[in-house]
């Protein structure tokens, strides 16, 4: 199946301009955007099937690539089955050749921090989660990762539980960069894994430094941001990936929404983020009243002197090119890059696109042989 023909009318040079994030130059504006793949082994080493999977992206043209969410300790990060890690030496070591085969062809290669919190669907390392309250959390797991049920009630996180979640993020940061040998870390702060559900108000019902308003609920990212740069130093581009809606909560909204925008893009921006990753369902909508600005465009706002990653329905070429008039510098696509691995090198072509076929993320989202072949 097609997903369009080309058309000659649409001009994408745009999306080849290179750009500089602190220092670092960067092909294209095409990225690949993090996507959960479950396809490490049982105690979170990178595979073989992990460094093809990652490598044709590079070798197609796109000049990011981001990784999947990677847990972070040996504690409570940890969200699913086969996930990857980075957590010691050999988990790090293990990355290794997947992102000597992302450099292999010019792309820049980022590794995404993540902890799961309270949506934590498997941990090998605890039968129980945590979160920044005691309160379930919506919907039911994900049976694609390996889910089934409710998801659990988390424990509250104590001061030394936080202490520990942002020392460990730090400290597979700094694995990521010293001994894998990524370009840059993002720290997922979005999607309702652990971050986002202390910014998230219904979440976080705490009542300390941690909880309440929005200037104390996005203080947990702001100092994992610190510690990482601390870690990784001042020549690592470090970035941030924030989002309104969760995998299990795919509607919210900021409840205070473009004064909350400002709080949490100028907190960014305030404390030094080289590119915050913004993902909405459809990025060129308004975040919040009809006619009202994107998420991307408060983004920009707010953090002048970001890099705006963009992801969100934008696979479609014509809305990628608009977004960059929009405050996006980086268009990162999940679906396109899935279903055309050489969508960059496509479009130099004015070649036709493939369509995505949703059966390569089912019964379970792992790498498979047949997509590795296309």
């Amino acid at each position: 199946m097609l997903l369009e023909v080309w058309t000659m009318d649409i001009d994408t040079r745009a999306l080849f301009a290179p750009i500089v994030t602190n220092g670092h130059t960067v092909k294209n504006r095409l990225s690949v955007a993090p996507m959960t793949r479950i396809t490490a082994t049982e105690d979170g080493r990178a595979t073989e099937t992990m460094t093809r999977y990652y490598e044709r992206f590079a070798r197609g043209g796109f000049g990011t690539v981001i990784t999947e969410g990677i847990y972070t300790d040996q504690v409570f990060s940890q969200g699913y089955a086969h996930q990857p890690g980075m957590t010691d030496q050999t988990q790090a070591n293990a990355w290794k050749p997947v992102v000597n085969g992302i450099k292999a062809h010019g792309a820049f290669a980022i590794a995404q921090m993540m902890h799961a919190g309270a949506i934590s669907q498997a941990n090998r390392f605890r039968d129980t989660t945590v979160g920044p309250s005691a309160v379930q959390p919506k919907g039911e797991q994900m049976t694609f990762y390996h889910g089934k049920g409710r998801y659990a009630l988390p424990a509250t996180m104590t001061e030394a539980q936080i202490a520990d979640a942002i020392d460990g993020i730090a400290g597979a940061a700094g694995r990521a960069i010293e001994v894998a040998g990524f370009d840059a870390i993002e720290i997922h702060g979005a999607n309702g894994y652990l971050l986002d559900q202390f910014l998230t108000d219904y979440t976080n019902t705490r009542g300390d430094r941690w909880g309440g308003p929005t200037e104390n609920r996005v203080r947990l990212i702001l100092e994992t941001f610190k510690a990482v740069r601390a870690k990784v130093g001042a020549k690592v581009p470090v970035g941030i990936r924030i989002s309104q809606g969760k995998v299990n909560d795919h509607h919210h909204k900021w409840a205070d929404q473009e004064r909350d925008a400002e709080i949490i893009f100028g907190g960014l921006a305030e404390a030094g983020a080289d590119f915050i990753h913004v993902t909405e369902f459809e990025a060129w909508k308004p975040a919040f009243a009809a006619g009202g600005p994107s998420l991307m465009r408060l983004a920009k706002r707010y953090a002048p002197k970001a890099a705006i990653f963009v992801n969100g329905g934008l696979h479609n070429i014509e809305q990628a090119v608009a977004a960059l008039d929009d405050g996006a510098d980086i268009i990162t696509i999940a679906r396109g890059a899935l279903a055309n691995p050489d969508l960059p090198r496509r479009l130099l072509d004015r070649s036709v696109l493939n369509n995505f076929d949703p059966t390569i993320l089912g019964p379970i989202a792992n790498i498979k042989e047949a997509e590795l072949a296309m």
